[in-house]
């Protein structure tokens, strides 16, 4: 004696409820993942477009209480803002950070900064340049 089956022949009766289901979340994930891909877009290009100072350190010193810095910011025409510099020792613990303020006309400045360190500091790391 054989066994009835109890599915549906395929293809008669169009998509099981399993397959719209399927496809009505392969659509979502589509769309929000070009929403995503959109979003991330939009906040680089304004990360771009409206950082109007950005640095850059060219050489640094450390000494032992602090840490001499060669820093080329490009900025804006009249712009002014400030740029934050930190330094860390050689197990990696933070021994000096400080903001260093530009302003003026000039678009191109080339500057050395000091940042005082509480132990003898073995980087200058740029963390980023914000315009007020």
């Amino acid at each position: 004696m054989s066994t009835a089956s109890t599915q549906l022949p395929e293809g008669r009766y169009g998509r099981s409820s399993d397959e719209r289901a399927d496809h009505k979340l392969r659509i979502a994930g589509a769309v929000l993942g070009a929403l995503l891909l959109a979003l991330i877009g939009y906040f680089a290009y304004h990360y771009v477009v409206q950082n109007k100072i950005s640095a850059e350190v060219i050489t640094f010193d450390a000494q032992k209480s602090a840490v001499q810095v060669h820093l080329e910011v490009r900025k804006d025409s009249g712009t002014s803002g400030y740029c934050t510099i930190r330094s860390q020792a050689a197990d990696g613990s933070e021994v000096g950070r400080a903001d260093f303020r530009f302003g003026g006309d000039a678009t191109r400045i080339d500057k050395a900064v000091t940042l005082r360190t509480t132990a003898p500091g073995t980087t200058a790391e740029l963390l980023g340049c914000h315009a007020d």
